[in-house]
């Protein structure tokens, strides 16, 4: 038997809620997006150990990204997206830009979640053992107006943050930034 929160719906199905109930859930909800930065946190913080096949761990990954646009003076929310880039490579390795584009498409700029979203295909230009065709994929937004600011994401922050001696700031060093982006209003997005 699952144990009653204070305060529930009293619906077992959507189609019979209230208006009263509705409130509950929003409630709850906002709730929710006040823990969502340490639960972010706190998901980085496992992608430590992670046993993949590069030279350094995922988050070490993530966090040389983020350390490479910290100290190329980008903006808080080009800093979020190079830190929270691969939050969804575990669960969902073939979608896993989309994945951490949604996470973070509230909190960022449109551009931003957008190049997040679609780095996954943009990154496939370093990967030699593809053929030409999906190599160059990204082709396809050639004309949208963030591709250029995709290309630049893999080419200055992803495809180069790899190295076990660059000197990388700590996860301690970017909560700061997790804390102001997740702290905003949600942006109103479609």
């Amino acid at each position: 038997m699952r144990i009653l929160k204070e305060k529930t719906v009293s619906f077992t199905a959507m189609k019979h809620g209230t208006i009263e109930d509705f409130k509950i859930i929003a409630t709850n909800d906002e709730a929710t997006v006040k823990k969502l930065p340490d639960r972010l946190i706190a998901h980085l913080s496992e992608m430590a150990k992670d046993d993949g096949a590069y030279k350094i761990n995922r988050l070490d990954h993530v966090l040389q990204c983020a350390t490479r646009a910290s100290r190329a003076n980008a903006d808080d929310d080009w800093i979020v997206a190079a830190l929270l880039h691969d939050l969804g490579d575990v669960l969902a390795p073939y979608t896993h830009g989309q994945v951490a584009g949604d996470i973070i498409r509230k909190f960022v700029r449109k551009e931003v979640a957008w190049v997040v979203s679609h780095h996954g295909t943009f990154q496939m230009f370093y990967n030699v053992s593809l053929s030409e065709e999906l190599r160059n994929s990204r082709d396809q937004f050639k004309d949208h107006p963030y591709y250029q600011s995709a290309v630049d994401f893999c080419e200055n922050w992803d495809q180069c943050s790899f190295d076990p001696e660059y000197d990388t700031m700590s996860l301690d060093d970017f909560v700061p930034v997790i804390r102001r982006v997740f702290g905003r209003e949600p942006f109103e997005t479609p």
